[in-house]
């Protein structure tokens, strides 16, 4: 398999996850795919820190949706680590959806202090957000941390088609612009 090719399935395969954790027609190719995204996304030439971020925030999205609170956990901590490590490299709303995803998963621990916590950390560096719809989108999941079940949360992230949310599925096609990983 060449490089392209395994960028290619990488986007594929990112753009499943979030239609399967919209319908939740299959918990485990949704599972499933979410590794594989972040595997073949991982060994695309493209491949930078901002997309190895993102791959584990579905990761670890996939796992508080199916209320798997270790892995959840421990994709969001990898998650938080690389925007940490390469803030040069991440758009203005990386590391507030990094602590989002953090908090995701203390929540499904049944941790709601840390919970509490991540989400302040996410409301105070989502100022930073320049667009307007993707502080808006970060609201709206934060949001769902509070009044949603772990159902729900996942239609809840895909429901709109712009701004963040959609940011965050575009994170696979290319690795330069906004528009993009």
């Amino acid at each position: 398999m060449d490089r392209l090719s395994d960028r290619q399935l990488g986007v594929d395969l990112f753009n499943e996850v979030w239609r399967l954790m919209d319908t939740r027609e299959d918990d485990e190719r949704m599972l499933h795919a979410a590794h594989a995204s972040a595997y073949h996304w991982g060994e695309a030439p493209e491949c930078e820190p901002r997309n190895r971020a993102r791959s584990e925030w579905q990761i670890s999205r996939v796992y508080a949706v199916l209320g798997r609170a270790e892995p959840a956990m421990h994709h969001a901590q990898r998650c938080l680590e690389l925007c940490e490590a390469h803030p040069e490299n991440m758009e203005d709303w990386d590391l507030p959806f990094a602590y989002e995803a953090m908090a995701r998963a203390h929540r499904v621990a049944g941790d709601s202090g840390e919970a509490r916590r991540h989400v302040e950390l996410a409301r105070e560096s989502g100022h930073a957000i320049e667009d307007h719809d993707d502080r808006e989108h970060l609201d709206e999941a934060l949001a769902t941390l509070s009044t949603a079940g772990t159902r729900s949360l996942a239609r809840s992230a895909t429901r709109r088609s712009s701004g963040c949310a959609t940011s965050l599925r575009r994170t696979a096609p290319t690795s330069g612009s906004s528009s993009s990983t």
